[in-house]
């Protein structure tokens, strides 16, 4: 049974995005990439195999080497639903803010009505 992995799950990890840095400069093979973790080699390639899986890096080969390069728009997914959950939240913040001006007016007209022990009209 295969694994279907996403762009979120990919960029969870931290190394990933890293890797993801690393590439975006340019293509690299597997050593090159692994030489710039403190992380072992297989432990690099499972990062580049689930890259991979999610079309976030192509695979190529060049005689015994094979080059990692960065596939950015795939990343499209997530700057879609990054800007669609900000529409969203801000929203959200305005109706929250409306309501705390809204509180803040009927708290000042109380305190007022207090004071002057009147009801506004």
């Amino acid at each position: 049974m295969e694994i279907r992995r996403d762009v979120f799950q990919a960029i969870a990890d931290p190394t990933r995005r890293d890797i993801i840095k690393l590439l975006a400069g340019k293509p690299l093979n597997l050593n090159a990439i692994a030489g710039n973790f403190d992380q072992s080699r297989p432990t690099i390639s499972q990062h580049i195999k689930i890259l991979s899986e999610c079309g976030l890096i192509s695979i190529k080969k060049q005689g015994r080497e094979r080059y990692c390069e960065a596939k950015m728009e795939q990343l499209d997914e997530v700057s879609d639903w990054i800007s669609d959950s900000k529409k969203i939240w801000a929203q959200r913040f305005k109706k929250l803010e409306k309501l705390v001006i809204d509180i803040e007016k009927e708290n000042i007209a109380k305190r007022k009505q207090k004071k002057y022990g009147r009801k506004k009209q």
